[in-house]
């Protein structure tokens, strides 16, 4: 008997610095290759905000402080038959760096600061370019320095 699919918890975070924002190219799957916010599950026991700031300081290695959720995504997986291989239900935060360079690691295969305005040239996650305009709504992301 197969265990049914069940949606897992996640949390992200946009952080802006000097204007832009923080991604991280996604080292395994799912989205491979693709540039994302950081984040990753929610733990037992750990609020979303709680899991997000964790996950930026696993990933890549960065403190920020949230300014408030700029959305929630559903990334909902299929294998070429269609049949449903996950699904996963995202809570992305806004927030503002405070301290650490980005690093890469077994997360993230490549990290950068990028301009919101000049994400759509980049390979990314589906969703992104909107989720981080959101997240710059929340967090007034060119205000820090």
């Amino acid at each position: 008997m197969t265990t049914p699919i069940r949606p897992v918890l996640a949390a992200s975070i946009a952080v802006f610095r000097q204007g832009r924002v923080l991604l991280a190219r996604r080292a395994a799957a799912p989205g491979a290759g693709l540039w994302s916010l950081p984040g990753g599950r929610v733990e037992p026991g750990e609020t979303v905000a709680e899991a997000a700031l964790r996950e930026l300081g696993e990933e890549v290695g960065v403190k920020a402080r949230i300014e408030g959720v700029a959305g929630v995504r559903d990334i909902i997986l299929r294998d070429e038959a269609g049949m449903l291989t996950g699904h996963f239900v995202v809570v992305a935060h806004a927030g503002l760096w405070l301290e650490g360079e980005p690093q890469t690691g077994e997360e993230a295969s490549a990290v950068g600061w990028f301009d919101p305005a000049c994400i759509c040239a980049l390979p990314v996650t589906e969703g992104l370019e909107q989720m981080v305009a959101a997240a710059a709504r929340v967090a007034g992301g060119i205000r820090q320095g």
